[in-house]
C-alpha cells in the first residue's frame, strides 16, 4: 500500500525545483542571445565605419589628385588671373562628382586663388589642416558648431612647385551629414564620439552634439541638465540603462571601436530587449514543460496508488487461472514442437523430389550424354594411334597437333562431366550472384546432345557482358533444363523445330523460352503438381518438373509464367536483378 503524502511536501520542492532551473536557464539564454547582439552590433558598426572612411578617403583622395593639377598650379604665376574661370569650373564640377560642400586653392599666403566659393571660409588660412599642409604633409580635421547644426570635414592637400616648395594647398571640405545619410534606415543606432566627448555624427540625430563625461555615469545635451544612466557588466558586455526618447532603446548593449585615422570613436547601441525576451520565452517554456510533466507525474502517482489497490484485488483472480494457462501453455507448445517437425520433414521431401526431378532429368539426358562423350573418347583413341604413327615416322610436329587435339577431348569431357556433378549435387548455398547468360549456356551444354538428336534448331544469343540476377546457380540451372527439356518434349511430333531463348536484362531481368510445339492444353495446371500432358505410363515422366520449377523461381522472389503463342508456347521467367553496391563497385573497377 502507498500512504498519500500531504500536497505541499510534494508541490512545493517540486515549484522550487521549477523556479531554480527556468532562472538557470534564463541567465543561460540571456548571455548567449547578448553575445548574438554584440555580434550584430559590432557588424553593423564595422559597415558604418567602413563606409565612412570610404567616403572620406573620396574626398581626400580628390585633395590630393587636384593639388597638383595644373590649371591650379598656373595660378600661381604672376599675371595669371586670366586663368581663374578655368580653375573654378575645374573646381565646381570636381565638388559636384563627389557631393563636397567645398574646394578651394589657397596659396601659401592663405589667399583663395580658386574656389567653388567667391570667399574662403572663415579661419581656413590658420586652421590645422591647412598649416600641416604648408609643412607638405597631408592636414585633416573635423569641426562642429557649438549647436550642433554644422559638422564638417577638412582636408588639406599641399601643391608643390618645380622647385619641391610648398606653392599652396588644396582644402576639401566634406558635410558629415552627407556621409552619414546612408546610415539612417540602419536599426542599430551607430554614434561617433570625437575627442572631446561629443557626439559628432549618428543615425539618430537626436544624439548629435551630446557629450559623455568621461569615467562618469552623465550624458549631457546640447542645451540641458546633464542626464545620468546606470551601466552594468554581464559577462564582459556594458549595458546601459538610459531613456533618451522614443527611438532608441531604454535597455542597451554598448559596443565601441576607435578610429585613429580621423581622430574618433565609433560606438553602438543595441537593444537587449529581444535578447531578454528569447531568454524569457525559453526559460517559460522549460518552466511550461516542468510543470506540466510534474502535473503528469503527480497525477500518474495517484492514479499508481488506485491501482495498486485495485491490483491487491487482481491478484487473487490471476492466480486462479494461471493453473489453467499453465496448462494451455503447454499444450500449445506441443503442437508448436509437432508443427515445427512437420515443417522439417516437408522441407527435406521437398529437397528430395527436387533432387529427384533432377535424376530424372539427367536418366532423359543419358542416351545423349553417353554420344557427347562416346564422341571425345573416340577421337582421344584415333588421335593417341596417329600420334604414335607420326612419332616412328619421326615426325614429331605433327605427333605434337595429335596431343594437342587428345587434350581439347579431355578437357571437353571433363567440361561435360563438371556440369552434370554441378546439375545432380544439392546446393546448400545461400542466394548471391549469378550471371544468367552463364547458367543459359550451361544447360545448354547438358541438353544439346537431346537438341541434335531431336533436329531442333537453336535460336538464342548469349549476351556480350554478365546479366547478374540473385538466386543459386545450381537451381537457376536446374529449372533451364526443365524448361528446354520440355520444350524438345513438346515438339517432338512438330515438323517445324525451333527453340528461341531471349535474355532481356532490366528490372526484373527477364528470359522468354518459346517453342513451335502444339501449345498448352490447360494453361492454368501447368504448375500443379503431378499434372502432365503425356500419356499414363509413357515412362516420360511424372508432371513434377514445371511444379519444381515453380517453386524454385518464387524462393528466388521471382515469377515464372506460361501462355500461347502463334507458334507454341512461351515460358517467361522474370527474376530480381543483383544491385549489391559492393559488387557493382568491384565489376565497374
Amino acid at each position: 500500500m502507498f500512504p498519500k503524502s500531504p500536497l505541499i511536501v510534494i508541490v512545493a520542492p517540486f515549484l522550487l525545483m521549477v523556479v531554480l532551473i527556468s532562472g538557470t536557464l534564463w541567465h543561460y539564454g540571456y548571455r548567449a542571445a547578448l553575445s548574438d547582439l554584440a555580434r550584430r552590433g559590432s557588424a553593423d558598426m564595422a559597415l558604418v565605419l567602413g563606409g565612412l572612411v570610404s567616403d572620406l578617403q573620396r574626398y581626400r583622395d580628390q585633395a590630393v589628385a587636384l593639388a597638383d593639377h595644373p590649371t591650379l598650379t598656373a595660378l600661381n604665376r604672376p599675371n595669371a588671373r586670366h586663368q581663374d574661370s578655368a580653375a573654378h569650373r575645374l573646381l565646381t564640377a570636381s565638388a559636384d562628382r563627389t557631393g563636397a560642400a567645398g574646394l578651394y586653392y589657397v596659396d601659401r599666403g592663405g589667399n583663395l586663388l580658386a574656389g567653388t566659393g567667391t570667399r574662403l571660409p572663415e579661419g581656413l588660412a590658420t586652421s590645422a589642416p591647412f598649416l600641416r599642409a604648408m609643412d607638405g604633409a597631408l592636414g585633416t580635421a573635423h569641426t562642429m558648431s557649438a549647436d550642433g547644426t554644422e559638422r564638417l570635414f577638412h582636408f588639406a592637400a599641399p601643391s608643390f612647385g618645380s622647385d619641391g616648395k610648398v606653392r599652396g594647398a588644396l582644402v576639401a571640405i566634406a558635410d558629415a551629414e552627407n556621409v552619414e545619410f546612408g546610415w539612417r534606415g540602419l536599426q542599430t543606432a551607430v554614434f561617433l564620439v570625437d575627442d572631446r566627448g561629443r557626439v559628432f555624427m549618428s543615425n539618430r540625430s537626436e544624439l548629435l552634439g551630446w557629450r559623455k563625461v568621461p569615467q562618469d555615469t552623465v550624458l549631457i545635451p546640447p542645451n540641458g541638465a546633464p542626464i545620468p544612466f546606470s551601466r552594468s557588466l554581464t559577462t564582459g558586455y556594458e549595458i546601459w540603462q538610459i531613456d533618451l526618447g522614443p527611438y532608441l532603446p531604454r535597455r542597451a548593449l554598448q559596443v565601441s571601436q576607435t578610429l585613429p585615422r580621423i581622430g574618433m570613436t565609433g560606438a553602438a547601441l543595441v537593444n537587449v530587449a529581444p535578447a531578454r525576451r528569447i531568454a524569457g520565452l525559453q526559460a517559460g517554456a522549460v518552466a511550461g514543460v516542468l510543470l506540466f510533466f510534474g502535473a503528469l507525474l503527480y497525477l500518474a502517482q495517484e492514479r499508481r496508488r488506485t491501482l495498486a489497490r485495485a491490483n491487491a484485488q487482481l491478484e487473487g483472480r490471476v492466480a486462479e487461472r494461471t493453473a489453467t494457462l499453465t496448462r494451455t501453455n503447454l499444450a500449445l507448445r506441443h503442437e508448436i514442437r509437432e508443427r515445427q517437425e512437420a515443417e522439417a520433414a516437408l522441407k527435406r521431401a521437398q529437397a528430395e523430389l527436387v533432387q529427384a526431378g533432377k535424376l530424372s532429368a539427367l536418366g532423359k539426358m543419358s542416351a545423349g550424354i553417353s554420344h557427347e562423350l562416346n564422341q571425345p573418347l573416340m577421337a582421344i583413341r584415333q588421335f593417341a594411334a596417329n600420334g604414335g604413327a607420326f612419332l616412328h615416322r619421326g615426325e614429331p610436329d605433327r605427333a605434337a597437333e595429335n596431343l594437342s587435339r587428345i587434350d581439347e577431348m579431355a578437357h571437353r569431357m571433363s567440361r561435360i562431366i563438371r556440369n552434370l556433378r554441378a546439375f545432380v549435387r544439392n546446393e546448400n548455398e545461400p542466394m548471391g550472384r549469378v550471371d544468367m547468360g552463364r547458367v543459359i549456356d550451361t544447360a545448354l551444354e547438358m541438353t544439346g546432345a537431346r537438341l541434335t538428336a531431336d533436329a531442333i534448331t537453336l535460336d538464342w544469343q548469349a549476351p556480350s557482358a554478365p546479366v547478374w540476377v540473385r538466386g543459386g546457380e545450381v537451381r537457376l540451372g536446374q529449372v533451364m533444363v526443365n524448361l528446354i527439356t520440355n520444350a524438345a518434349d513438346a515438339m517432338a511430333k512438330s515438323t517445324n523445330k525451333r527453340l528461341t531463348l531471349t535474355l532481356i536484362p532490366g528490372a526484373p531481368v527477364t528470359l522468354c523460352v518459346r517453342d513451335t510445339g502444339p501449345g498448352i492444353q490447360e494453361p492454368e495446371k501447368i504448375f500443379d503438381p503431378f499434372y502432365s500432358t503425356k500419356l499414363v505410363g509413357d515412362g516420360e515422366g511424372m508432371g513434377l518438373g514445371l511444379s519444381i520449377s515453380y517453386g524454385l523461381v518464387q524462393s528466388f522472389g521471382g515469377q515464372i509464367t506460361g501462355r500461347n503463342t502463334e507458334t507454341g508456347a512461351e515460358f517467361t521467367v522474370a527474376l530480381e536483378p543483383w544491385t549489391d553496391p559492393a559488387h557493382v563497385k568491384k565489376g565497374a573497377a
